[in-house]
């Protein structure tokens, strides 16, 4: 196992953008690190970079001690995971889990006793006869796991590794997931556009936007106290709301608002939005459009005027013109 640290890195294509701009990250040994932010923004590259599959521009990037900047993807002790989990179709389950070790040599018992100890810890030891095309797409994922873990890497990599499953499974796939990795202890960097998906998963989360991080942190730390207001409107599975005032901005979450006699905001019932065991109401206040949520069965009426309050540790400031926190 190994941490991985990456210094002045830069990405630059051909035509002169910048996928990746002068980062600087350290992703500590064992973690659960989460690359996120929207299409475009340079996780997938920055990845990429990391595994050998892009070149950088600008910078290094070391795995423990090594630096692998110029080394060939097979010489840096990684392993990943694709989008569409790239198996082999022509291949066995068995075949598939053991291919890193065929590449690499490894005597032929000892592919298939990799092959079925590493499938029995991921339920797949019934499958190992079967080909991709007869696995529903959870079984795929897994054993497109299986395969990176038994080719011993010191640091696994994962491409948006849930964004072809169904809701339902996805749940399912994200507990697994957490859990395979604490079991294996092993250094994990996946990429995710899926902010609940990055913030029930990673140890520590790196918001992208642009080739560039603006915000580096725990899922409470993004969640509660965003860095500047690109990151809280990424942030959450509601919108946190953002009202100018003066020369700032007033961040506040819709979870924390709750209705008062007095307080922040007062307005008219517009919208209520039914989110299950809980309801977003949307306040009509003049120019601003304010969220909170309400449990189930207490939905004010629509037309109902309602002023709403947050504790005063949950309302934060941004500058007006740079969009940063102010602290």
């Amino acid at each position: 196992m190994a941490g991985i640290t990456i210094a002045g890195l830069s990405t630059v294509y051909p035509n002169g953008v910048r996928a990746v701009d002068s980062l600087d990250v350290e992703i500590f040994d064992g973690e659960l690190f989460a690359l996120l932010g929207p299409s475009g923004c340079g996780k997938t590259t920055l990845l990429r970079t990391i595994a050998g599959l892009e070149g950088a521009s600008e910078g290094a990037v070391s795995i423990g001690p090594r630096e692998v900047t110029r080394l060939q993807p097979g010489d840096r002790r990684v392993a990943m995971v694709f989008q569409d989990y790239a198996l082999f179709p022509h291949m066995t389950v068995a075949e598939n889990i053991a291919y890193p070790l065929r590449v690499r040599g490894v005597a032929k018992s000892v592919q298939q006793e990799t092959a079925v100890r590493t499938a029995g810890g991921l339920s797949l030891g019934a499958l190992l006869d079967r080909r991709p095309g007869q696995l529903s797409g959870g079984q795929q994922q897994r054993a497109a796991l299986a395969r990176a873990v038994a080719a011993s890497a010191e640091v696994l990599l994962l491409d948006e590794p849930l964004s072809n499953l169904d809701a339902r499974l996805r749940l399912e796939a994200r507990t697994f997931l957490k859990k395979l990795q604490r079991e294996l202890e092993l250094t994990t960097v996946f990429v995710t556009h899926d902010q609940a998906e990055a913030l029930a998963l990673a140890d520590r989360i790196a918001v992208m936007d642009a080739g560039r991080i603006r915000q580096l942190g725990t899922p409470r730390e993004v969640f509660q106290r965003p860095a500047d207001t690109f990151v809280a409107n990424f942030i959450g599975s509601t919108p946190m709301n953002l009202v100018p005032r003066g020369d700032v901005v007033v961040g506040v979450r819709p979870e924390y608002l709750t209705p008062a006699a007095s307080g922040l905001f007062t307005g008219t019932v517009s919208i209520v939005e039914n989110l299950g065991v809980t309801s977003l109401v949307t306040l009509d206040c003049g120019e601003d459009q304010i969220g909170y949520v309400v449990p189930e069965d207490d939905e004010p009426a629509i037309g109902t005027t309602v002023t709403v309050d947050a504790p005063p540790a949950r309302v934060l400031r941004y500058d007006k013109e740079t969009g940063l926190l102010v602290r």
